[in-house]
């Protein structure tokens, strides 16, 4: 295991399960120490070395300023902010209310803007600094009733250009990774829902043109990457994290189903 941030402190919010606690994890494997800021409070956080749990709400400004404050004083600097925490409502347009709409806002993209307000002050004196948003694919394509959640994520690429030309001269770095069909708890319960659990699993492996879905690790990685010095020239960028699922035209199912069969028999 190698230790590319060793000496460093990264917070991760929403970390305590699924993507951000598996981002959480990988930063501390690379001697990170990791302060996790999640609504859960006080649990799992502490079973792994280097990673603490700290109550974070951020939606609220003043529980944002607390936790940065805490952080300093129990660390003296900040250099790595993963802004993971978000949340996804599925309703039509016509179903979502405004309260709806002003939810998922604040806490998709009202938090990484005033995470990184306060933050970014503290990589300043650093003279450096690496800020990874987690966006998401529904930013390029939007899945059924995902409209308000679709403009969050957009609003978060539009964010991480902002902060990537705005911070850059002092040293801080800003870049997204937006991942695609990600095997977590919250996907696999709604995949449970369904009464043909194996066709459904086969048919979202075959939206992807690597053959499968993707895992939490793999999301990750391209944080760790996009956290360490080997991206230092990379700022302002959207990775996805998808299995090339967005870059495939769509197919009517027939000419989709005969081309891999051609493909197999290529193969073969």
């Amino acid at each position: 295991m190698g230790k590319r941030l060793s000496g460093k402190v990264a917070i991760v919010t929403g970390g305590n399960r699924g993507i951000g606690r598996a981002i959480a994890e990988r930063l501390a494997d690379e001697g990170a120490a990791v302060v996790i800021g999640d609504l859960l409070g006080a649990g799992a956080a502490g079973t792994v070395e280097g990673l603490v749990l700290s109550q974070l709400d951020v939606t609220k400004e003043g529980s944002i300023r607390a936790f940065v404050d805490d952080v300093l004083k129990k660390f003296g600097r900040i250099d790595i902010l993963v802004n993971n925490a978000g949340i996804v409502i599925h309703k039509s347009i016509d179903e979502q209310t405004a309260d709806d709409w002003d939810r998922l806002m604040a806490v998709n993209l009202r938090g990484p803007f005033l995470m990184a307000k306060y933050i970014a002050p503290e990589m300043r004196r650093n003279g450096s600094g690496a800020i990874v948003n987690i966006g998401s694919v529904e930013a390029f394509m939007v899945n059924p009733w995902h409209t308000a959640y679709a403009a969050t994520k957009a609003g978060v690429h539009g964010l991480t250009l902002g902060l990537a030309v705005d911070l850059g001269p002092d040293g801080i770095r800003c870049n997204t990774v937006c991942p695609g069909w990600i095997d977590t708890d919250l996907n696999r319960a709604y995949v449970e829902m369904h009464p043909d659990r194996s066709l459904i699993e086969r048919e979202l492996g075959q939206l992807h043109p690597v053959g499968r879905i993707g895992s939490p690790s793999e999301v990750a990685n391209a944080v760790l990457w996009l956290a360490s010095e080997d991206s230092s020239f990379v700022s302002g960028e959207m990775i996805s994290v998808d299995g090339a699922r967005t870059k495939k035209i769509s197919l009517p199912a027939i000419l989709d189903e005969e081309y891999r069969a051609k493909l197999t028999t290529l193969t073969a």
